[in-house]
């Protein structure tokens, strides 16, 4: 004869379904971190940071006009337009910045990214430094670091 009753051997499934209950709410919680983790603040657009920062941010969308915007006219000047074929960086990630009276220098790690390979998405990064100038008060970009060169081309009049 078997001594358990019927709320015995309910005991272990209510216990079964709080495990399960809490790790469902585990779940939901982590991903809800993750999709309102949002991007990275904005820092003071009139530090050099600041400056890197949106331009290239511009860059990565493709918005060569704002991109522009931020460089003196010396690299507007050296600038002969984006470079076609070079995929754009995944993000940029501040490292370090020195500033000076006139000039700055911000270091970054430029990540790039692809999908493809036989062992699916790859990534790389590399460490370089953009020159900024304090122009009239302002700080412009005066040599972006080559991944991250983009310029808008003037059309050319007919």
């Amino acid at each position: 004869m078997d001594d358990t009753t019927a709320a015995d051997r309910r005991r272990p499934d209510r216990i079964l379904l709080a495990l399960v209950g809490v790790v469902v709410v585990l779940v939901v919680v982590a991903l809800a971190v993750v999709f309102t983790r949002g991007g990275p603040a904005p820092l003071d657009e009139s530090s050099p940071a600041g400056v890197v920062q949106r331009y290239s941010k511009a860059v990565i969308d493709g918005d060569l006009t704002a991109a522009g915007s931020y460089l003196t006219e010396g690299a507007r000047s050296r600038c002969s337009g984006n470079y076609p074929g070079e995929p754009r960086p995944a993000r940029v990630v501040l490292v370090s910045t020195t500033e000076r009276t006139d000039s700055a220098t911000v270091r970054v790690s430029i990540v790039h990214s692809s999908q493809g390979g036989p062992f699916g998405p790859s990534e790389y990064e590399t460490e370089d430094a953009f020159s900024l100038l304090k122009v009239n008060g302002k700080w412009m970009i005066d040599q972006p670091p080559y991944p991250l060169v983009a310029c808008a081309v003037a059309p050319v009049k007919q």
